[in-house]
């Protein structure tokens, strides 16, 4: 092993560990060139830090662009992360449609919270045509026995 890959190695270990332990402004320090890199780790906390203003100003543009390259590298909780952000018109525009686009692909991937959401979005027929039999199916996906309908 390099000693390039080796220090890259450590910086990320390093740079969770200081996102883990809310060591923000380390954690960017750590985490920021990693990021500009391409590491899908690094871009997911960059987003987050980004997105809530740890450890740095709030920079949404910068949230938006870091979550979306994870998520498209297949990162579920990335994907599971814009999908928030569209479904909410937080950093980006909101957009029902690709919020569910961007669920559906983290629930794929066995996020609890990403299959949740999509039920609860069938449920309402928000970004999609209502569908309570979908909503049904995916609650029970998520775990759920029964959902409680009121009517």
């Amino acid at each position: 092993m390099s000693d390039s890959s080796n220090t890259f190695d450590i910086d990320l270990a390093s740079g969770i560990a200081a996102f883990e332990s809310k060591q923000f402004s380390r954690a960017v320090g750590l985490l920021g060139p990693l990021a500009e890199r391409g590491v899908i780790d690094a871009q997911y906390r960059m987003a987050i830090m980004a997105q809530n203003g740890l450890g740095m100003l709030p920079n949404p543009l910068l949230a938006y662009s870091y979550m979306k390259s994870a998520a498209k590298a297949g990162f579920g909780l990335a994907q599971h992360g814009l999908a928030f952000m569209y479904m909410e018109g937080e950093c980006t525009d909101k957009n029902p449609t690709k919020a569910v686009e961007w669920f559906k692909r983290a629930a794929e991937q066995g996020l609890i919270g990403s299959l949740t959401t999509l039920a609860m979005l069938y449920e309402q027929g928000r970004g999609v045509t209502q569908d309570l039999d979908e909503a049904k199916r995916l609650y029970k996906l998520a775990g759920f026995d029964e959902v409680s309908s009121s009517g």
